[in-house]
């Protein structure tokens, strides 16, 4: 099960959160990333958690002031990167250029998309994973896992018609262990989430609680 938490642009200490991602990953044997600002990222790396970019722009070198180049993630130490996050998102279009800036920079990809029909079209472009995320529950607290699962078991379904090889995951309001033993009963292969990490008192003791039915 892989837990990815995106840190987004919430006033956390990005470092303390990798550092305690870092350690729960090692005690807990769980593959456990963080993905912070672009700004975030060399200092998130060095904590040694497995550090994702937010975006990658869907373009080369060049004139793009602004971009978010993924040669430049790469090189200060990320080693995937989200797509088309519900509050960040792509034309079609883009989003197959920014795969291949992506692959360019040997990154990993999870494309994000509402719903079942937009995840099998999101996995006909070829990225590594897919997520589920209806944006009504981002933030929320109740889990699209619980909230409606009939989504998530859609858009692993959705997915695995066009292409098996490309991951499901699901996203929104996840926070709790049983939140993940539940996405991984509806095929989840990972999980999605900000605000129960990066929003908490203690971010060790949320991952911890996170993972703890994983052990």
């Amino acid at each position: 099960m892989f837990v990815l938490v995106n840190l987004k642009a919430y006033p956390c200490d990005p470092v303390e959160v990798a550092t305690a991602a870092a350690d729960v990953a090692d005690d807990s044997g769980v593959r456990v990333a963080v993905a912070p600002q672009a700004a975030h990222i060399d200092a998130v790396s060095e904590t040694g958690v497995e550090t994702w970019a937010q975006h990658v722009s869907p373009n080369e070198h060049g004139s793009h002031t602004g971009s978010t180049l993924a040669e430049a993630v790469a090189d200060a130490g990320a080693e995937g990167t989200l797509l088309n996050h519900s509050e960040n998102r792509l034309k079609l279009a883009d989003i197959d250029a920014s795969l291949d800036a992506a692959e360019r920079a040997d990154l990993e990809t999870i494309v994000c998309a509402n719903n079942p029909a937009q995840i099998g079209a999101a996995a006909a472009l070829g990225p590594d994973a897919v997520a589920v995320e209806p944006p009504e529950l981002i933030g929320t607290g109740t889990p699209v896992s619980s909230a409606d699962p009939d989504i998530v078991t859609a858009a692993v379904d959705a997915a695995a018609r066009v292409d098996g090889d490309v991951d499901v995951l699901c996203g929104a309001g996840i926070s709790t262990g049983d939140d993940l033993v539940a996405a991984s009963d509806l095929g989840s292969t990972g999980v999605l989430l900000a605000s129960g990490v990066a929003k908490a008192d203690d971010p060790r003791a949320a991952l911890e609680d996170l993972v703890e039915p994983l052990r």
